[in-house]
């Protein structure tokens, strides 16, 4: 008797059922669409993070640097040339640097392993390589007129001096061994293969593609790094499009040329579940002093341009609509389920009169209303997963730059801008672009139902109240 009264009553009333459906399935649809952009935000800032520091880190542990005292040289680059012979002679000449932070100890590495929480951990160091190529010219002495051949030469010197061409780039060292962690893990190899886990010590190399692109160098070939030849072995593409480094060597090789032995710049560290983060963090710091922590968390804070924009958007001016239309469905679901039932006085007043219960009429009165919610919650579902798919259809491109304009030297702007994380991409002179899109996981979908059903009981419930306090005789003494 109940469903066939129930869909007796839900034909009879198509338009009324129809209205409160389709104002649930706005703000149901609304709630989806919000979601799965503050998912696809989530998302794009996670992807700026990996290309910064690699798939899998939570966080990395450094050493701030410390600013350069007075009469401090130490960091400042300097260059000699010897001269070779009485002709003129071409020079080169490499100066390999740590970049960015101050070194730690590689055992730093083993220390932060052992901290509890902690599922692995990898160091690796930073390195800038400054090439200076160029060559003396002698000048000569232009005699003056009359001057006696033979004579001591008089006159003005013409001519020499010396050109030098500079190139600057960056060699990341990688711990082969443990290639789980750090930047490289966030580009792919497309041409050649990457270090075997045996090659600690190989004068091997892998080189970004775009580096490989602009100086010409193929697998086979071979880069040399003050006076070592390394073999290319792979080129390796960014996910990003932008590299942590130019190239990339054994931990060992770029402890050599750095005359950095047993140092790393940074710690790459994975935790073993997502939700102790903060333990961990406050653990490395207390137990491992003079480090930095820094956790995804913190570099999410220096991403700026559109991608943050857009999601403090979507966080907080789409969450707040999205609540506000949600209530506003809900409420004109329930005032539209309520003057439904003050049209139907009369009826429910004849039904109480044979014999229903106050009960029976509000159960009648809040299943009509879950339905009206249910179809609303389907057409909400399917609006909102129709934006969704628009949005990634389109897939609108953000763009995000990272750090705050603090740096390391060549232009190199660091997360944070002191001395937090690995090696970060050229963010200052170069953003990343994001391509965005709006994920719909099940949660979400399981939310959309909930708020279809919680919808349909809010206008049950006020329906079902103004029901129950009718009496037979009043009702039947009204007049439709």
């Amino acid at each position: 008797m109940f469903f066939i009264y129930l869909r007796r009553e839900l034909r009879r009333r198509r338009k009324a059922a129809l209205v409160v459906a389709s104002g649930l399935a706005l703000g149901i649809a609304l709630v989806i669409v919000v979601n799965s952009v503050s998912s696809g935000m989530n998302r794009a800032q996670d992807k700026v993070l990996e290309s910064l520091y690699g798939l899998g880190t939570d966080m990395t542990v450094t050493k701030a640097a410390a600013p350069p005292g007075e009469g401090d040289t130490t960091r400042k680059p300097r260059f000699a040339f010897d001269a070779k012979g009485d002709n003129d002679a071409a020079q080169s000449k490499d100066l390999v640097m740590v970049e960015g932070f101050e070194t730690l100890a590689a055992s730093t590495v083993a220390q932060v392993g052992k901290q509890d929480g902690v599922a692995d951990a990898v160091g690796g160091l930073s390195v800038r390589v400054m090439k200076v190529n160029g060559q003396f010219k002698r000048g000569e002495v232009q005699q003056q007129p009359g001057q006696q051949r033979g004579g001591p030469a008089t006159g003005e010197v013409q001519g020499g001096g010396a050109a030098f061409d500079v190139n600057s780039y960056t060699v990341y060292g990688t711990d082969v061994a443990h290639q789980g962690l750090g930047p490289l893990t966030s580009s792919k190899i497309t041409s050649g293969r990457t270090f075997k886990s045996t090659e600690t010590a190989a004068k091997a190399a892998v080189v970004d593609s775009a580096y490989a692109k602009e100086q010409k160098l193929t697998v086979g070939k071979t880069i040399t790094v003050k006076g070592t030849k390394y073999s290319i072995i792979g080129i390796a593409t960014a996910d990003s499009g932008d590299a942590a480094a130019n190239v990339y060597l054994p931990l060992a090789q770029a402890q050599t040329l750095a005359d950095a032995k047993n140092k790393v710049t940074t710690v790459y560290v994975q935790a073993t579940d997502s939700q102790r983060i903060d333990s961990i963090k406050q653990a490395i710091q207390k137990n491992i002093s003079g480090t930095t922590v820094t956790t995804s968390a913190d570099l999410a804070d220096t991403v700026s341009g559109s991608l943050s924009t857009a999601s403090d958007l979507a966080a907080g001016v789409g969450k707040w609509l999205s609540y506000l239309v949600l209530a506003a469905a809900f409420l004109v679901a329930g005032l539209l389920t309520s003057a439904a039932v003050s049209r139907r006085v009369r009826e429910f007043g004849t039904l109480k009169a044979l014999g229903w219960r106050s009960g029976r009429v509000t159960r009648q009165v809040a299943g009509e209303a879950l339905v009206n919610g249910l179809v609303g919650g389907a057409l909400g579902i399917g609006i909102g997963l129709a934006g969704a798919w628009a949005i990634t259809a389109f897939s609108p491109t953000l763009t995000a730059q990272l750090g705050g304009g603090g740096g390391g030297g060549g232009g190199r702007v660091f997360a944070g801008g002191g001395g937090q994380g690995g090696p970060a991409r050229q963010a200052a002179s170069r953003a990343l672009d994001i391509a965005l899109t709006a994920p719909v996981s099940l949660t979400t979908i399981g939310l959309a139902v909930a708020l279809a059903v919680a919808g349909g009981l809010v206008a049950g419930g006020f329906g079902g109240w103004r029901a129950s306090r009718l009496r037979p005789a009043d009702a039947l003494r009204r007049v439709e």
